[in-house]
């Protein structure tokens, strides 16, 4: 093949990518459109996290549906990954609570499928996409144990806060056994060697009993109230 005609398949590939990646960024706008749209008059909600991998008699998946329902009784939406584990048994307590049980599924290669526990179900191509959703419209987070899934929801709702590029909320890290670890870690290793505050510890609660996660995030909000302010709005939409 001449370079001429090597240089002309490279610019045919090249339009063809250029093409597809335009496309790509309607898709992309068009998830963030509809999730907003669809979430918009669910809250207060509260996004809770946790391990698709736990299995439906696991300790760790009959606390997250106790907390979901004492949650949703209490008037909060839950927010889930919409798939099984953990996910599935927050969207499950909430949906035989009085409150709406929410799903943000994702398509994956391999793990995930779309629990049968949601009120609203909404599925995205893109992690960023379903990210911002959880975000937005949480008025509190409760991480329970997981894996790299769970800890990078976990590592953006604290580096948002920290940051001031969303508005400060509760979260919640259920199960402290699970948990201690990394805490520890955080005080001697991250404050230690000044890579965070240390009253960036004060972003995090460590709470065992699901009624105890409902008093605190009531608490939270007892004295600025679960709408927004005019500023926090400003921030929020420069999420």
């Amino acid at each position: 093949m001449s370079l001429q005609n090597k240089l002309v398949t490279t610019l045919s590939v090249e339009k063809s990518w250029s093409e597809k990646e335009s496309w790509r960024l309607f898709r992309i706008m068009a998830e963030f459109v509809e999730g907003t749209e669809r979430l918009g008059l669910i809250q207060p909600a509260v996004s809770i996290f946790g391990s698709a991998r736990t299995n439906v008699d696991h300790p760790h998946y009959k606390l997250a549906e106790q907390v979901a329902r004492q949650l949703s009784d209490a008037g909060f939406s839950i927010i889930s990954g919409g798939g099984p584990g953990i996910m599935e048994a927050a969207n499950k307590g909430a949906f035989y609570g009085k409150s709406p049980s929410i799903g943000l599924n994702i398509q994956l290669p391999h793990e995930q499928h779309r629990n049968s526990y949601q009120d609203i179900s909404q599925t995205f191509r893109h992690f960023f996409a379903r990210k911002y959703m959880f975000v937005k419209f949480a008025t509190a987070y409760v991480v329970l144990p997981g894996g790299f899934g769970t800890l990078d929801e976990l590592m953006e709702a604290l580096t948002l806060i920290q940051t001031g590029k969303t508005r400060k909320m509760p979260i919640i890290l259920v199960c402290s056994d699970f948990w201690g670890g990394l805490l520890d870690w955080f005080r001697q290793v991250l404050i230690s060697e000044g890579f965070i505050s240390p009253e960036d510890m004060d972003l995090v609660q460590v709470i065992d009993e699901p009624s105890q996660v409902v008093n605190a995030i009531f608490k939270y909000y007892d004295t600025c109230g679960f709408e927004p302010t005019a500023a926090e709005r400003e921030i929020q939409l420069n999420l």
